[in-house]
């Protein structure tokens, strides 16, 4: 079993390559690998030492369970941490804890309250990628005098005409293209993932067994990491006190329907935990007015928009980002992507088009660009708003 990194070299195109794509020896390539104490990126790391590379492993400290939910002893990041550990002590590589716990906080943990108080959904994994592990940590790893930095991502880092191309996942039910469009051409060039030309999960896991990995049968995380058992909702109002002040639930018209225990607890698209039954056609969450602390709710068909406005684009398209141009986009990690016309509308800013009206298009996520009849990723951005049409 054979991971797959860039096929084609960074330097000159005639030498020898190793199969990170540099042209020396394994043992005179240093890699430093981002591990978070799962199976993905210990099996990451597990490989690259095998194969002869100079493996020094990371793992982050991001986060204090007992501070973040109130809690004493409930520091789940410590497992986590020990179990990054163990793997670099079996497999006999060095091994390294940073405290980013401020810079954590500072970058990903304040905006994903303050998001949330404004009535967005935000997707804080995207900010941790951008702003900890691809910005702060990546720079670590040259600090190191590595020659590259690999992560345990799936998704596929690609040699293309001009330069390094990031494509999704080979398995399209692992693909994390959504949560990585942020990730710059300069870095693109320094990262490697070894994981995305994998077929499914079970090869990582069965390279795990492999390596005699104790972590081979350690489950998914499902939840954000500061976020463990899935409530939001307490962090905030922990973080923020006072955030979850109770409103009104109104329609379209402002119609006073009910009353609601906080903006924070309810997201677009929400149908259930309203409250306010026996009212015949099933109501949406159309609209959060943090503000106002109301919740404005509508039929399903009040869900639908075709205009989405996005923000602080990244562009990794070989073409200029100017004018118009057809793509298929994502507007949620779920859901697969869509034929769609973006439009930039200035600097870092663009509209895009669906051809068809999509549900749920909400305030704080992403919205990714795939190049059409491609699995390449052409960035993405920040959804600002919604409009209807």
């Amino acid at each position: 079993m054979t991971l797959s990194t860039s096929t084609l070299p960074d330097t000159a195109q005639d030498a020898p390559l190793n199969s990170l794509g540099f042209a020396k020896p394994p043992s005179q390539t240093r890699v430093v690998v981002a591990m978070s104490g799962g199976v993905d990126s210990s099996v990451v790391a597990a490989h690259l030492a095998a194969e002869g590379y100079d493996v020094i492993g990371v793992t982050l400290q991001l986060y204090d369970h007992g501070a973040a939910l109130a809690k004493k002893g409930a520091c789940c990041a410590g497992q986590d941490i020990h179990d990054a550990r163990r793997v670099a002590e079996r497999i006999g590589f060095p091994h390294y804890v940073l405290d980013y716990e401020n810079k954590f906080r500072e970058s990903v943990i304040e905006e994903f309250a303050d998001a949330y108080l404004a009535g967005a959904t935000p997707v804080p994994c995207i900010r941790c990628n951008e702003r900890v592990k691809f910005r702060d940590l990546l720079e670590t790893a040259k600090d190191l005098d590595a020659d590259c930095m690999a992560t345990g991502h799936y998704i596929r880092r690609e040699m293309g005409p001009n330069g390094a191309e990031l494509h999704m996942a080979a398995d399209p039910h692992r693909d994390q293209s959504y949560f990585l469009f942020s990730t710059t051409p300069e870095q693109l060039a320094f990262l490697r993932f070894p994981l995305g030309g994998l077929a499914s999960k079970a090869e990582t896991r069965a390279m795990a067994t492999q390596f005699g990995l104790s972590i081979a049968d350690k489950p998914d995380s499902q939840d954000i990491c500061f976020v463990p058992n899935g409530n939001y909702a307490s962090v905030i109002e922990k973080l923020r006190p006072g955030s979850a002040d109770p409103g009104e639930i109104v329609d379209l018209e402002g119609n006073v329907l009910g009353e609601h225990r906080g903006v924070i607890h309810y997201t677009i698209g929400q149908r259930r935990g309203l409250g306010i039954g026996g009212l015949g056609d099933p109501l949406y969450v159309v609209k959060l007015d943090p503000d106002a602390r109301r919740v404005i709710v509508g039929p399903k068909e009040a869900l639908k928009t075709k205009i989405v406005p996005v923000t602080e684009v990244n562009w990794l398209g070989d073409i200029p980002f100017e004018g118009e141009i057809a793509l298929n986009v994502r507007i949620r990690s779920t859901r697969p992507p869509r034929p769609a016309i973006l439009r930039a509308t200035g600097k870092g800013r663009a509209e895009i088009e669906l051809l068809d009206a999509e549900e749920g298009v909400s305030p704080g996520q992403a919205c990714v660009f795939y190049e059409q009849d491609s699995t390449r990723v052409l960035g993405g951005g920040w959804i600002s708003h919604r409009r209807g049409g």
